[in-house]
C-alpha cells in the first residue's frame, strides 16, 4: 500500500496532464472532436474521481465504486449518442457538399473537411479518385457507392472473390495507378458487409517521432534501476540504502531484461517476415517486479489477419518459453541454499505453485523454503508475458482476439478485462494502474489488416486459446481447494 500512496498523486497529476493535452488537440479540429474527447474522457473519469478521493482518505467499496462506474456509464451512452448524430451530420453535409460541386461541373475533393479542421494531411483530388475507382472491376470488387471518409474515402459494393485473392490483386493495381501515395483497406462496415477504406499514406503507414523515440528510451533507463532494485530486495538489500551494491542485483536485473528482449525480438523477427514496421518499445516501469513488460505501436498496414496474430503471438511465445526454462530450472537447482520465501508465496499462481509443487516435491511441508534465484526471475517473465496476454485493446492478447474473432469480440474482451482488473484492483491496488495504463494508451483496437476479411485458421485459433489459458493459469492465485490437494501447508 506504501507503493501506491507515493505513485497515485503522480499518477493523478499524469492523468489530469493527458486529459488536459487530449481537450486542446480536440479543440483545435472542432466541436465533433471535442464530443469524441469527452466521450473518451468519461472512461477515465471513474478511476480519477477513485484515486482522487483516495488521496482524500476516502476509499469507496465495491458497491460505491460500482455506482460510480454506473453513473459514467450512463454518461457515456449519452455523449455516444449525441456524438454520433453530430458525426452522421457532418457526413451528410459532406455528401451534400460533394452532389453540389458535381453539379457545379467543379473537381469535387472527396476528403474535404470543415474549415476548423487544419491538421488535414492529404485530400482526394478529383484526378486521384478517378485513377483509385478504375482499380475496381467485375471480377474483383463491384462498387456501388463512394463515401468520404477523411481525408479518405470508402468504397461499398460487392466482393466478387475471396478476399485473400481479391486484396493483392487490388493493392498492384492502386500502386500501378496513384503510386504508393494511398494504401488499400478491405474491411467489415457497421452492417459486416464488405468494404474498401482507402487512405493516404502518410496517415497508416508513419514512424516514431523524436520526442517518442526519447521517451521509450528513458523509460528503458527506469525499467532496468527498478529491475536492479528488485533484485537487491531479492537479498535483502535496498539498492538506494546501498547503491555500492548494484553489481549483486545486476544478474536478477540481466535475467529478467534478457526474457524482455527475447519477447520483442520475438515480435520484431516475425513483424519483418511479414514487412510490417513497429515502433520503439515502451518498457512500463514498475516498482514491485521492475518492468510490466513493453508496449510498442504496429506504424505500417498488416497483411492480414493471420499476419496479426503471428506477429502479436510471437513475443509471448518466446518470451513465455524462455521464462518457463527459467523457472524450472530454477526448481531444479534450489535446495539447501539461496532465497528463504514463504511456502504461501506460491499460492499467488496457479501455474507456478503447481510446478513448484511437482518439482520440489518433499520440501513443500515446509513453511519457509530455499529457492534458486532463477525461481524468481522465471516467475516474473511468466508475469511479464501473462500481462502482455490480457485481452486488451493493442496489448498481445488484444491484437491475438482482434486476429481470431474480430474487432468487435476483441472491444467486448477490452470491457471484461477492464472490469476485471477493477475488481482485482480492490486486493492489489497495483491492477488499478494497469487498467489505467491500458485506458491511457492501448485500449482501443488494433487498426484492421488491409485484409480484414479472411480468418485465421484452426492451428492459430488453438493457440490463441492456449496462450489465454495459461495466462489465466499464471495470474489466478490457487484456490483453497486446490492447495489442499496439492499438499500445501495449511491448505
Amino acid at each position: 500500500m506504501n507503493i501506491a500512496t507515493e505513485i497515485t498523486p503522480l499518477f493523478l497529476l499524469g492523468t489530469l496532464a493527458f486529459l488536459g493535452w487530449g481537450f486542446w488537440r480536440a479543440r483545435r479540429r472542432g466541436s465533433l472532436a471535442v464530443w469524441v474527447w469527452l466521450q473518451g474522457s468519461l472512461l477515465l473519469l471513474p478511476w480519477v474521481v477513485f484515486l482522487g478521493l483516495l488521496l482524500l482518505g476516502i476509499y469507496l467499496n465495491f458497491a460505491g465504486f460500482l455506482v460510480l462506474l454506473l453513473v459514467f456509464t450512463g454518461l457515456y451512452i449519452a455523449v455516444g449518442r449525441k456524438t454520433r448524430q453530430l458525426a452522421q451530420q457532418e457526413l451528410q453535409a459532406r455528401r451534400e457538399q460533394l452532389a453540389r460541386l458535381e453539379q457545379q461541373g467543379e473537381a469535387p475533393s472527396v476528403g474535404e473537411v470543415p474549415s476548423q479542421s487544419p491538421e488535414v494531411l492529404q485530400r482526394i483530388s478529383a484526378e486521384d479518385l478517378q485513377a483509385i475507382q478504375s482499380i475496381f472491376g467485375l471480377d474483383t470488387f463491384f462498387v456501388t457507392e463512394t463515401v468520404p471518409y477523411g481525408e479518405g474515402a470508402i468504397f461499398k459494393g460487392n466482393l466478387r472473390q475471396e478476399a485473400e485473392v481479391v486484396v493483392p490483386l487490388l493493392v498492384e493495381k492502386l500502386k500501378e495507378q496513384v503510386g504508393s501515395r494511398y494504401q488499400l483497406f478491405l474491411v467489415e462496415d457497421p452492417a459486416e458487409k464488405p468494404a474498401v477504406v482507402v487512405l493516404p499514406d502518410p496517415i497508416v503507414n508513419y514512424r516514431a517521432s523524436v520526442g517518442a523515440q526519447i521517451l521509450a528510451g528513458a523509460l528503458l533507463v527506469f525499467s532496468f534501476v527498478a529491475t536492479l532494485e528488485v533484485g537487491a530486495n531479492l537479498l535483502g538489500f535496498r539498492l538506494l540504502d546501498a547503491p555500492g551494491r548494484w553489481v549483486e542485483a545486476l544478474p536478477v536485473a540481466a535475467g529478467i531484461f534478457a526474457i524482455l528482449l527475447v519477447h520483442e525480438t520475438g515480435h520484431r523477427w516475425m513483424a519483418g517476415k511479414y514487412g510490417v514496421r513497429l515502433s520503439p518499445a515502451f518498457v512500463i516501469p514498475s516498482l514491485g517486479i521492475g518492468t510490466l513488460g513493453s508496449l510498442n505501436r504496429i506504424q505500417s498496414p498488416v497483411p492480414n489477419r493471420k499476419a496479426l496474430f503471428d506477429i502479436a503471438f510471437a513475443g509471448p511465445a518466446a518470451g513465455g518459453i524462455l521464462s518457463l526454462l527459467v523457472l524450472l530450472a530454477g526448481l531444479k537447482l534450489s535446495g539447501s541454499g539461496g532465497l528463504y520465501v514463504p511456502t504461501e508465496i506460491f499460492r499467488s499462481s496457479i501455474l507456478v505453485g503447481t510446478l513448484a509443487r511437482l518439482v520440489l516435491g518433499s520440501e513443500f511441508q515446509s513453511e519457509l523454503i530455499p529457492i534458486h534465484p532463477f525461481v524468481a526471475v522465471g516467475w516474473i517473465g511468466l508475469a511479464i508475458t501473462a500481462l502482455s496476454l490480457l485481452p486488451a485493446g493493442q496489448l498481445d492478447g488484444g491484437r491475438i482476439v482482434q486476429a481470431v474473432y474480430g474487432r468487435k469480440t476483441a472491444a467486448r474482451a477490452t470491457f471484461i478485462t477492464l472490469i476485471a482488473l477493477a475488481v482485482a484492483s480492490f486486493s492489489n491496488v497495483l491492477a488499478l494502474y494497469w487498467a489505467l495504463l491500458i485506458l491511457f494508451i492501448a485500449r482501443e483496437p488494433e487498426r484492421p489488416p488491409q485484409d480484414e476479411i479472411t480468418e485465421t485458421d484452426g492451428q492459430r485459433d488453438a493457440l490463441a486459446l492456449l496462450a489465454l489459458f495459461l495466462m489465466v493459469m499464471t495470474l489466478l492465485p490457487i484456490a483453497p481447494a486446490l492447495a489442499g490437494f496439492l499438499n500445501f501447508p495449511n491448505g
